[in-house]
């Protein structure tokens, strides 16, 4: 059993042949039909590497499935670059979105990605040069490891132009790129659309650095805005996840857009208003509060989770500092003012102060 063109490169066989249908997912239950027989599933190189063997492993038992895995695209195209595969970053696109490639466009970095056929090649070099890497080189792999393996160099201005057939796998050298996104919290804020309510760049990194996530852990952003504190939480390891709820529809566009453009089409976004909307969503390892500060909203909070909440208001600093004498924390005032013309001088031009709550309930 598997996709049609491997099935086309055995020949003939004695046992029955049956095709991988379209989608993957509908393939699972024919699979489990044959269980208790012998059954060979066939997948490229290594099916645990941004493969198939993940996906059906999770539907056996261990005992059930035994795997004999071969070099992954991934190896093939690194050996033919002469590239350590150690530090060379590896992602699989051929069912996610070009923009998975933002936090790595650095110049300098290099990449290996799989796509889903040969067209996706152009949509890769169009993606490039629209972020501005128009001059990264490409080194696009078609069948590799078989007999009609071909390897072509190029740069993404002129692959737009090129046809390719698949499989195929590309390695990236960005550069020329404005797109790279600095590794350390606090985004420059012109990186997001926003209607202008966003937690600022300067508050961003000493919130993130509060809110400390950690690999694989859960975060709730309430009162989303243009979702900066979900992204860059997400951004900061690739197992972390996130839910922005935002009460507003147009937010709520807002929030996607910017992540999908981030490179983290994983957040998820619910619109509505907390507390109410915090009901049945996945238990948070942390919880950011931005807006919409309440007793109501405090009193519906999950305990035991540690919560960074934001005021500006002198209504929300009163919350803010009794939640501090019920449940200790750290009470924080962020005072920030930047230089701006005065005549023919500069002066401070000072932001609202803001406090900051870190704790438990």
């Amino acid at each position: 059993m598997g996709p049609q063109r491997h099935l086309d490169l055995i020949g003939s066989v004695s046992g029955k042949v049956v095709a991988w249908p379209v989608p993957f997912s509908s393939g699972i239950d024919v699979l489990k039909g044959f269980k208790g027989q012998r059954v060979a599933v066939l997948a490229s190189g290594d099916p645990f590497w941004f493969g198939a063997g993940a996906v059906i492993a999770r539907h056996f038992e261990p005992g059930d499935w035994t795997c004999l895995p071969g070099p992954s695209v991934f190896s093939l195209v690194a050996s033919r670059l002469g590239w350590a595969l150690d530090r060379t970053i590896c992602l699989g696109l051929h069912a996610a979105p070009m923009e998975r490639l933002r936090p790595h466009l650095a110049d300098g970095a290099r990449l290996i990605v799989t796509l889903r056929d040969g067209a996706a090649v152009t949509d890769l070099a169009r993606y490039l040069c629209d972020v501005g890497a128009n001059e990264s080189r490409l080194t696009v792999a078609e069948a590799v490891g078989g007999p009609n393996e071909k390897i072509t160099r190029t740069h993404a201005a002129d692959a737009l132009d090129g046809v390719f057939t698949h499989p195929v796998a590309v390695a990236i050298e960005p550069a020329g790129s404005s797109a790279a996104l600095p590794r350390c919290s606090g985004l420059p804020d012109d990186i997001f659309e926003t209607d202008g309510v966003m937690t600022k760049r300067p508050v961003r990194a000493l919130t993130l650095s509060a809110l400390a996530p950690q690999p694989g852990e859960m975060l709730w952003d309430i009162g989303g805005g243009s979702g900066s504190i979900a992204i860059e939480w997400l951004l900061a390891d690739p197992d972390c996840q996130a839910i922005a709820v935002e009460s507003r529809a147009d937010r709520v566009g807002m929030i996607q857009s910017n992540a999908r453009a981030l490179g983290v089409d994983r957040l998820q976004v619910v619109q509505g208003s907390a507390p109410d909307a915090l009901s049945g969503l996945d238990q948070p390892d942390a919880i950011f509060i931005g807006g919409g500060l309440s007793q109501d909203m405090i009193d519906a909070l999950p305990r035991g989770v540690r919560i960074v909440a934001n005021g500006v208001t002198l209504e929300a600093e009163a919350l803010l500092t009794a939640v501090h004498k019920a449940h200790g924390g750290d009470l924080m005032r962020i005072e920030i003012a930047r230089a701006k013309p005065l005549g023919a001088k500069r002066g401070w031009d000072a932001a609202y102060p803001i406090v900051q709550w870190v704790g438990m309930l």
